[in-house]
């Protein structure tokens, strides 16, 4: 048998690991020092033609060398200018923790595949449905992340609201014909998953009504309170209000309380999409903005952002479990009735997947490692630096804050001497720091309309900057916004 042939379990499983991880961890440290920044500085083309011409040697030498390769042509959350997205650095407890569920390769759709990691599962959603707030009588799955997870909120939403209207189960007639209109409402700053979760139920994009938000990207309670009540006079049939606990460009977290009164007196379901600011759960400081959340029907959490595990960490939560209906499925190659009766449990009708990696395996590990309290430290050390380089921004002659960071991420703009020029100037800024490989800044553009802002012309294009290195420093940030403003004066000054 070859080492390519050697199989990651057993008992000698662990023994043909060893050799592989070694070349694996060697191969890390080559490609990290090679980049030797945030990102490689090439330019998409060149990087797809460097990786084309990598080559290696004996069949051994190749994990070797495509993992150097690969790390090489990495975006390092790690590295403290790479601050683009809701892309943590991964905790080496939690990474650890994933190689030994890749080595065993538990499946989660059986317990027969998974006793151990169905068990685990179980346990861990129990702590998280209390953490979030909600009671015994919660229920949950693993996620790929917040958008299979927003999926399965307006999915359950759907079906109860339209079946208690309809009378059928709508997971078997499918959508009722005729009658009120379903419409779903979330800010306009939501995740655009709201929207393609509603295509893929059937309902179209347009089911979606867009509601208006704050400067700070907030959704406006009286504006919510509007579209319902307008919705309703139209003869529609509102059927679940989409709250953002954390939106991906400023942290902004929806009015929760409200948003659970007016869903609740629209007989709508409310869905939270707590991706992003369900973090704030571990850090007593930044935990009360949550205040609201535990009245919601369903939460999204992911624990691949505010939680530092390697994707995919996320987390859907129901508060009652007999909401879960219609997504319970009996296959009996799975999880036939009589051993469920006979005590082995199964997981199959909580999920949108059959197959499913024991991903909370590694969220345990590290809960029981760092505990909240510790996983806290990090929330408020990512919120700290937050705070520090929006006060850096505020305090630079080129550089402008939009507001002030709720969580850890913020936006802002290099001011152009010609206003008309902001948009491309910016834009074209990031670029070039991506393509020195100085650093890896975020770009968005805020909505037109926003109160206080220009609407559709020049000036809608921020950069974001997301902090979730808890190990960067005061004198990385200071390092990264001098590239910043240094890059723009050089495209301002450019042809």
């Amino acid at each position: 048998m070859t080492e390519g042939e050697a199989l990651s379990g057993g008992v000698g499983g662990a023994g043909a690991l060893e050799p592989l991880l070694r070349a694996v961890l060697d191969a890390l440290a080559e490609g990290a020092r090679r980049r030797a920044g945030p990102i490689p500085a090439r330019t998409p083309g060149d990087l797809a033609a460097e990786l084309d011409r990598v080559a290696g040697g004996s069949a051994g030498e190749w994990l070797g060398v495509l993992t150097a390769a690969l790390a090489y042509g990495s975006a390092d959350p790690a590295d403290p200018l790479c601050a683009a997205h809701l892309h943590c650095p991964p905790l080496a407890v939690a990474v650890a923790a994933d190689l030994a569920v890749s080595a065993l390769n538990p499946s989660l759709d059986s317990w027969d595949q998974a006793p151990a990691a169905t068990v685990l599962e179980t346990s861990l959603l129990a702590e998280l449905a209390r953490l979030v707030g909600y009671g015994t009588s919660a229920a949950g799955v693993l996620t790929s992340g917040g958008t299979e997870s927003n999926l399965m909120g307006l999915m359950l939403a759907r079906d109860l609201v339209l079946g208690r209207a309809s009378g059928e189960r709508i997971e078997l007639s499918g959508l009722p014909v005729g009658g009120p209109r379903p419409r779903m409402f979330a800010s306009e700053a939501a995740h655009f998953s709201t929207r393609r979760a509603a295509a893929l139920l059937g309902l179209g994009e347009d089911a979606v009504v867009a509601v208006p938000v704050d400067r700070e990207l907030r959704m406006d309670a009286g504006a919510l309170a509007a579209a319902l009540r307008e919705s309703a006079g139209r003869g529609e049939r509102p059927v679940a209000v989409v709250a953002t606990a954390g939106t991906t460009d400023t942290g902004a977290i929806d009015p929760l309380r409200e948003c659970a009164e007016l869903a609740a007196g629209h007989g709508a379901w409310l869905h939270v999409d707590a991706a992003y600011g369900g973090g704030a759960l571990l850090s007593d400081r930044l935990a009360p903005l949550l205040d609201g959340l535990a009245l919601a029907d369903s939460v999204s959490l992911d624990w691949h952002k505010l939680g530092w595990q390697p994707a995919a960490a996320g987390v859907f939560l129901v508060r009652r479990a007999e909401t879960y209906a219609s997504l319970a499925r009996r296959a009996v190659y799975l999880n036939p009735a009589d051993d469920e009766e006979a005590g082995y449990p199964s997981l199959l009708g909580y999920s949108l997947r059959t197959t499913r990696r024991a991903d909370a395996f590694k969220i345990a590990v590290t809960l029981r490692t760092l505990g909240r309290a510790g996983l806290g430290r990090l929330v408020d050390a990512c919120h700290d630096l937050a705070r520090y380089a929006a006060a850096a921004v505020r305090a630079h002659p080129r550089l402008e804050l939009h507001a002030e960071p709720v969580l850890t991420a913020f936006l802002f703009r290099y001011a152009t001497a010609d206003p008309a020029r902001s948009d491309a100037v910016n834009a074209a800024l990031r670029r070039r720091l991506l393509r020195e490989g100085t650093a890896v800044v975020g770009r968005t553009e805020l909505p037109e309309g926003l109160p206080g802002e220009p609407g559709a012309g020049p000036g809608r294009v921020r950069l974001k900057l997301t902090l979730l290195n808890p190990h960067t420093t005061t004198s990385d940030l200071d390092r990264l916004l001098r590239a910043v403003a240094a890059a723009g004066e050089a495209e301002e000054s450019g042809p």
